[in-house]
């Protein structure tokens, strides 16, 4: 069994993902709110750019 360096739990598999340009590999709920956080941050920097008249991106 492995063990997930996010939670430390032990899972089945553990899922490869790509968080700030380095691969992680995490069980899949540690993976779906890496996901989620990742959209979030995405959605509201768009939110400030759009309020400040930003036309380009980073």
């Amino acid at each position: 069994m492995a063990t997930c360096k996010e939670c430390d739990n032990e899972v089945e598999e553990l899922l490869s993902i790509k968080v700030d340009g380095k691969a992680k590999k995490m069980c899949e709920d540690c993976v779906d709110r890496a996901r989620e956080s990742a959209e979030i941050a995405e959605a509201s920097e768009a939110v400030v750019q759009g309020m400040m008249g930003f036309k380009g991106r980073r």
